[in-house]
């Protein structure tokens, strides 16, 4: 899922993935996850069995897709956008990542515990294909492949906000993002050419 693939959707198809998410995220207020099933997410949005299994194969698929939903609208209320010519517009997917987890409810930790590898997921991909999207909009001659770099920028920036996240009287998340960036800066100097043998400073 991407946002380029949302605008596009035919409006039926997002009505009817809208309705199931809403199910999913009323259904999680009062059941674990492990506990809910695609028949009480699709009775909950009023649709049949079927025509779950026509837009996700499962529920983890939903969840996730749910996830990445919501990471997707925050980014772009912000106009968040990642262009590989300006290295400092990172900080601002970095913040996108910080506040996103930081928004969201931290009761019931069981709960929570199980969602967190699809959290982590979603998360993850979102970052990557924002990345990778303005690292191909803004070609250049890269160290290593465009895909390498947004997979790793990836992991590295939800991994270090989530261990911000989990850390006792944490700081604001605008506060923690130079933090970050300094930690990723070796990572983001691969979106630098490399001319001649010169090496850097």
């Amino acid at each position: 899922m991407d946002t380029d693939t949302c605008e596009q959707m035919d409006p039926r198809v997002r009505r009817t993935r809208q309705l199931l998410q809403q199910a999913l995220d009323k259904l999680l207020q009062t059941k674990d996850f492990e506990n809910i099933s695609v028949q009480d997410i699709a009775e909950a949005a009023t649709v049949n069995r079927a025509t779950f299994y026509d837009h996700f194969a499962d529920k983890f698929a939903l969840l996730e897709y749910s996830v990445a939903a919501s990471f997707y609208c925050l980014i772009a209320e912000r106009g968040v956008k990642f262009d590989s010519s300006c290295a400092s517009t990172l900080g601002s997917v970095v913040l996108g990542v910080c506040n996103y987890l930081d928004s969201l409810p931290r009761s019931e930790c069981e709960r929570r515990k199980q969602m967190e590898p699809y959290l982590e997921s979603a998360v993850i991909g979102v970052v990557r294909r924002t990345i990778l999207k303005g690292m191909k909009e803004h070609p250049s001659g890269l160290t290593a492949s465009p895909e390498m770099i947004a997979t790793t920028l990836s992991w590295a920036i939800y991994g270090a906000a989530r261990e911000w996240l989990h850390t006792p009287s944490h700081c604001p998340a605008e506060e923690i993002v130079p933090t970050i960036m300094t930690m990723i800066a070796p990572i983001v100097a691969t979106l630098e050419p490399v001319h001649g043998d010169a090496v850097a400073p």
